[in-house]
């Protein structure tokens, strides 16, 4: 299946449409690079991947600009049609290939086993439907292929964890654009039926105050289909 370009017409431009949203964490995203200390953790997050990647979700583009020499392409699958516009002008700055898709996660616009990497970063949480996104995913990675994911979930105790799933079914998902703060993207992960491999939790921001955003983890995960994850 051909690949589209970010304005090709015969695509749905607002599968996800969330343009206050947008708008806000674009300016938020951006700060966050230095603040947050965002910067380095999207460079551990990509370091040593390589070949083919998709990314899902992929914003307005702040991972671009990370990618090592050693990818030879990513295409970039972004449903907000305000994220995809920037993620396009990011695009252009980046020194990897980058073709900006539209597309949800849970019906990738791309062929089976077409990558040899993915990568998902703080788009668990906004997904309508993890199962079904996970499982494409696995589809469209070859056997063996790795995962490296950045995401934000449940954590932090049991008053915190409460918090997060009150959050989650009143206020949260219509302020912040479809995001829910009270998943377990391990357990995705696990339950798609992905080996997971090294993973590191850490708090973002690192200091400060305990938010129910604060919760991340950050690892690698692989497509099964080979018998064993792959030796680093």
């Amino acid at each position: 299946m051909p690949l589209r370009s970010a304005r090709d017409p015969a695509m749905p431009r607002d599968a996800v449409h969330h343009p206050w949203f947008a708008r806000r964490y674009a300016r938020l995203s951006v700060r966050a690079e230095t603040r947050m200390g965002m910067g380095p953790v999207r460079d551990r997050l990509l370091t040593g991947v390589s070949g083919r990647v998709i990314e899902i979700g992929a914003g307005n583009g702040l991972n671009f600009t990370h990618y090592p020499r050693t990818v030879s392409e990513v295409v970039a699958i972004e449903p907000e049609r305000v994220l995809r516009q920037l993620a396009v002008e990011a695009a252009l700055r980046a020194e990897t290939p980058v073709d900006v898709v539209p597309g949800t996660a849970e019906a990738l616009p791309v062929k089976s086993e077409g990558f040899d990497a993915a990568v998902v970063s703080l788009v668990l949480c906004s997904v309508r439907d993890v199962p079904r996104a996970l499982a494409e995913l696995r589809r469209v990675l070859r056997p063996g292929g790795e995962v490296r994911f950045f995401e934000h979930g449940r954590g932090g105790g049991r008053l915190m964890t409460l918090t997060q799933r009150a959050l989650d079914r009143t206020v949260w998902p219509p302020l912040a654009g479809g995001c829910h703060v009270s998943r377990d993207p391990l357990a995705a992960l696990r339950e798609a039926g992905f080996t997971l491999g090294p993973y590191r939790r850490t708090l973002m921001p690192e200091k400060g105050p305990r938010l129910p955003t604060s919760y991340c983890v950050l690892g690698t995960a692989w497509r099964s289909g080979t018998g064993t994850a792959p030796t680093r």
